[in-house]
């Protein structure tokens, strides 16, 4: 979700510099009334995803990664790697700390400077347009525990050797950001893209806003 993806982008602006999020395009209208075909879009998100990822497990089963932390919005992200989403298949998963589905993401890979997309009848101002960088997942040699929104630019991940488009731990290595491949879970590019949030939890300001008064960080 936006407030998510924001806040990753933040991290990455102190790991990158500025130009991270220099190409960033925000939302023009994400709480803006509904048109009939985002009310149609709307309720069949919220009905099928409830259905099928009705809970985290349900999520990893299907192929799903989790990569953060809980947001300030209540939310814990997990992506499937697949950028190129349709109506059926969202990018990105996102739980409540207890586990309950909050929402999705729904995204078209592009290059900077691309015109907003027209899919599914949705308002083009409700996307968020985000630039490449990596992500990865490390494991805290100590603890084994998993380690959540880490991330490093595509140049500096090129510059130590690595393929974005294959990414390994052995760049990460190289970058000093884990000692050894066996401290990294997984690593992934995140693509230039254009991002559509959904709430699929009843959201009083809107299936598209940023967040929703009746999620916590706590809950």
């Amino acid at each position: 979700m936006f407030q998510r993806m924001l806040a990753g982008a933040v991290l990455c602006v102190l790991a990158l510099g500025t130009a991270a999020l220099a190409e960033d395009q925000n939302p023009t209208n994400p709480t803006g009334p509904l048109n009939a075909a985002e009310t149609t879009f709307v309720k069949s998100i919220q009905a099928d995803l409830t259905k099928r990822f009705p809970n985290p497990a349900a999520a990893v089963l299907a192929g799903y990664v989790r990569y953060t932390n809980v947001d300030d919005t209540g939310a814990i992200s997990y992506a499937d790697m697949h950028w190129d989403s349709d109506a059926k298949h969202p990018s990105q998963l996102w739980y409540s700390v207890s586990g309950e589905l909050l929402g999705a993401d729904f995204s078209m890979v592009t290059k900077p400077g691309t015109p907003r997309p027209q899919r599914w009848g949705i308002d083009p101002g409700r996307w968020t347009e985000f630039g490449a960088h990596v992500h990865y997942v490390a494991i805290d040699p100590k603890t084994h525990k998993k380690i959540y929104d880490r991330a490093t630019s595509v140049k500096k991940f090129v510059a130590a050797g690595g393929d974005p488009n294959h990414p390994s731990a052995a760049a990460l290595v190289k970058l000093g950001a884990v000692k050894s491949e066996k401290d990294v879970a997984t690593v992934f590019l995140f693509p230039d893209i254009w991002d559509l949030i959904v709430w699929v939890k009843p959201n009083a300001s809107g299936p598209f806003a940023d967040k929703n008064p009746t999620v916590t960080a706590k809950m």
